[in-house]
């Protein structure tokens, strides 16, 4: 006999709900698809993505053809190849922005929200101010001040920077929800029966108040994912972002530019890409 949804863990429950969402089951496939590729690109193609073909013309992409199965960039580099690494690097920072962000956000949110008074009112001012500032175009004034006087940077150097623009403008959102689910938290019964048998601060936050602010933190977080990816995507177009030789599909979308017309599939790709991504 099958359980009835009210005997369902919330685990089986979710299960069950996913498996009856066709979207969000080809969603989720497509997903899961995305991670492997990213994780497995050296198993998927046998070009390096800065690998370049001597035998294309350069400044000349080439349409797909047996070798390069979405064709070459103006640099004679494999379109395929990139798009799989700039899918890695592209979620790799993703998932580093995110963490900085959860991190810095829920650290203040609790602190806020428990303590308030004096403590609240400073963390949100604080939230506020960064609120005032256009996200995006905040990411572009750090990333240009912490390259201003210097031409290139190493490869790595680049992605922290990244990493610094992102994280630094993405957590005002994370702390504003986390301030005010745990406002309505700290007044329930069970908080208040451990503050007076004596459990310390820290277990309260960390045992009692934050396991009970993973769901709203785990929805924050999925929008968090989507908005950073188109975030790094457009730093990289504009310059700002990953450097050469790493590719990227904000990059890639920018080289592919002045080849709209003549090679119309290397803006396609990319774009198509980050858009269903």
């Amino acid at each position: 006999m099958s359980q009835s949804p009210t005997s369902l863990s919330p685990t089986a429950d979710a299960w069950r709900r996913l498996r009856r969402n066709p979207i969000a089951v080809v969603c989720g496939i497509y997903i899961v698809l995305l991670l492997v590729a990213a994780l497995g690109a050296n198993l998927f193609t046998r070009y390096a993505y800065d690998f370049q073909d001597t035998q294309r013309y350069l400044n000349n992409p080439s349409p797909p053809d047996a070798n390069h199965w979405l064709g070459t960039d103006a640099l004679g580099r494999d379109v395929f190849s990139r798009l799989l690494f700039g899918a890695r690097v592209s979620l790799g920072v993703t998932a580093v922005v995110v963490v900085i962000e959860a991190l810095i956000g829920i650290t203040l949110g609790l602190f806020a929200g428990y303590r308030g008074g004096k403590t609240d009112l400073y963390l949100m001012r604080l939230t506020d101010i960064m609120f005032a500032f256009p996200d995006l175009l905040l990411a572009i004034l750090l990333s240009a001040i912490v390259r201003s006087g210097s031409e290139a940077l190493p490869g790595w150097l680049s992605l922290g920077t990244l990493f610094f623009a992102l994280g630094v403008v993405g957590w005002p959102s994370m702390a504003r929800l986390v301030r005010g689910q745990t406002l309505a938290l700290r007044e329930k019964e069970f908080i208040e029966a451990a503050r007076a048998t004596g459990v310390p601060e820290r277990d309260i936050l960390l045992r009692h108040l934050l396991p009970n602010l993973s769901g709203p933190i785990i929805v924050q977080v999925t929008q968090d994912v989507a908005a950073v990816v188109l975030a790094e995507a457009t730093l990289s177009f504009l310059g700002l972002g990953v450097q050469p030789p790493f590719p990227s599909w904000g990059r890639m979308i920018q080289d592919a530019l002045p080849f709209k017309e003549s090679q119309p599939l290397l803006l396609i790709v990319p774009s198509l890409t980050l858009g269903l991504t």
